[in-house]
């Protein structure tokens, strides 16, 4: 289906009941439904848009844009995900056009007196974020750019000024950029989307920081999964939910290894998607499950597909049009791919595409998400199933002046030129300055950097006793657009070399006393060693005389008054208590 990126100059009204028309520049949807509005404003930005060094704007324009609602009862909330923002409200039209009209108010005019208490803010709601399974796979995949941003924390919230936000509002929050949809045959009177003039902004450009794929990469949350990009199709759809009833049926039902095994698909953007497979199990499980969800997986991309198992997942995804009010329940999705530009398919269009999947198809998806793989393993590694390994270090280091570590010659800073490493037995990382992401500077003189690949080294001066000169050269060498400058650190938390070892301190009369002691105990403890052996080889029928054996005991005697006590003595100078 062609995809129409003109915007209606009067409302247009399609088969199934959804309207498009145009609020102040806006691209607008509607379908009627009964009870309250819900309506939610859209705009094609999220974090995937940002660099690591401005991460976290985003999320912060929509605080801002949010704050002066206050403390109303208007049933909202704002959101920021990976390729874009929402604004969302429930209630009566009324409702609707005091909150959608402040929202784009506040655009206008973003409270910049809020900005450092907003920044707090978000970082306290990231400290209570909790992260899902295989959370880090985006950061193996994409590395520090693009879709692997969400894997980061907001690591520019330090360094954007109130000006980074005015700019980035003006020209990401505008009304080209944006789609409402609103559950209600008509646009709510007095609704004002007054907007910022700007342009249409498509999903970036996905980034790799994988040579080759399937590959894995460690875990370490006692559960497996699976991520695979794709196009975006039907089939795709169908096909994850047909491994996801495979893997419950066989790692939880047949198998006992997990609680969980599920699959699914999300769009990326406008083209691909996102197929994603998880397991669970216990510590003493784990192997069995993982090597259960590989042979699944072996399975589907061998073709061994039952059409039972499609059947139903088919009259599963063909029962959502039985929902009443379908144009009303299906109009989040069509403002998202009018706002991603993907085509959208009428609900006749749809289902044909449903029915018209087959188990061939499904194969090929199978076979699709297998070649795309990066999967997370929990244990050992999955090189037997003809995964490669996710690089783990950089695959070179540079030339450059060597600062090895105070107390640990095995580990040094590499500086040149072109970049920095850090190298340690059996590691090394490095990050080139054309290719870094971030620098986050702190001004104790510690640099934190991390390239576009993900990898990321600590310039510690108090470990590699680095000049301020050295750092002057590796700031100027760095693109200024990636330097974040941090604030002070507590000194404690300023990492110190180790302490070097002391000796202990040796006293001269205890050193005396071994020399006493030692000089008769070891020839006298020889002598009465030889000299027992010798009476005991040369005894006769009768044993060994009297006085020999009188003199053999003697010998022992004065032997141990000299051997016990200087065997003693040197165990306490072992022990560095003399």
């Amino acid at each position: 289906m062609d995809i129409d990126t003109t915007a209606p100059t009067t409302p247009t009204t399609d088969a199934d009941g959804i309207t498009r028309t145009v609020v102040n520049g806006v691209r607008t949807v509607l379908a009627p439904r009964s009870g309250p509005l819900t309506a939610g404003l859209l705009f094609r930005v999220g974090r995937a848009d940002e660099t690591l060094a401005t991460s976290g704007i985003t999320h912060l324009v929509e605080h801002l844009a949010l704050y002066r609602h206050g403390l109303g009862d208007l049933h909202y909330n704002g959101a920021t995900a990976i390729t874009y923002t929402h604004f969302h409200i429930h209630g009566t039209p009324a409702d609707v056009v005091e909150y959608l009209n402040g929202v784009c108010a506040a655009l206008r005019d973003l409270p910049m007196d809020r900005l450092d208490t907003e920044k707090e803010i978000l970082r306290t709601e990231a400290a209570g974020r909790a992260s899902g399974p295989g959370r880090a796979a985006a950061l193996w995949r994409y590395g520090a750019r693009s879709f692997g941003l969400p894997d980061y924390a907001e690591t520019g919230l330090h360094a954007i000024t109130a000006d980074d936000v005015r700019a980035w509002a003006r020209t990401r929050f505008t009304a080209e950029n944006a789609v409402l949809w609103i559950t209600g045959d008509t646009v709510p009177e007095g609704l004002d989307l007054t907007l910022p003039t700007g342009e249409w902004h498509p999903t970036p450009e996905a980034t790799s920081a994988l040579p080759a794929t399937p590959a894995w990469f460690p875990g370490e949350d006692g559960g497996l999964v699976l991520t695979s990009v794709v196009p975006r199709s039907t089939a795709a759809t169908l096909y994850a939910d047909v491994l996801g009833k495979e893997l419950f049926r066989t790692l939880r039902q047949k198998g006992g290894y997990s609680y969980t095994a599920a699959a699914e698909y999300s769009p990326r953007d406008s083209d691909r998607a996102t197929v994603t497979a998880y397991a669970d199990a216990l510590p003493e499980k784990q192997d069995a499950m993982v090597g259960a969800f590989v042979d699944v997986l072996a399975k589907l991309r061998a073709g061994r597909i039952e059409q039972a198992d499609l059947d139903s997942v088919r009259a599963s995804a063909l029962a959502q049009f039985d929902t009443p009010e379908l144009a009303a329940a299906r109009l989040p999705v069509h403002a998202m791919n009018l706002l991603l530009r993907h085509p959208d398919l009428t609900v006749a269009e749809a289902k044909a595409e449903l029915e018209a999947v087959t188990v061939t198809d499904l194969h090929q998806v199978a076979r699709a998400v297998w070649a795309d793989a990066l999967v997370q393993a929990p244990a050992r590694g999955l090189d037997w199933a003809g995964l490669a390994a996710a690089p783990a270090q950089s695959p070179d280091i540079v030339n450059g002046r060597r600062y090895s570590a105070v107390g640990n010659g095995n580990v040094a800073l590499l500086v040149a030129d072109d970049g920095i490493s850090l190298t340690a037995p059996g590691n090394q990382v490095t990050v080139r300055y054309a290719a870094c992401a971030l620098v986050q500077a702190y001004p104790d003189g510690a640099r934190h950097l991390i390239g576009d690949d993900g990898f990321a080294l600590t310039i510690e001066p108090t470990l590699y006793r680095i000049g301020a000169a050295e750092l002057a050269r590796i700031d100027a060498a760095v693109p200024p657009s990636a330097v974040v400058p941090m604030p002070p650190r507590d000194p404690a938390r300023i990492p110190q070399p180790p302490a070097p070892v002391k000796e202990p301190r040796r006293q001269a009369w205890f050193t005396a006393l071994l020399w006493v002691l030692g000089v008769p105990a070891l020839p006298l403890t020889a002598v009465t060693a030889l000299l027992c052996l010798s009476l005991f080889r040369s005894r006769g029928d009768d044993g060994i005389a009297q006085g020999d054996a009188t003199f053999a005991l003697g010998c022992i005697v004065v032997s141990a008054v000299f051997m016990v006590p200087w065997s003693i003595c040197m165990r306490r100078r072992k022990q560095g208590l003399n």
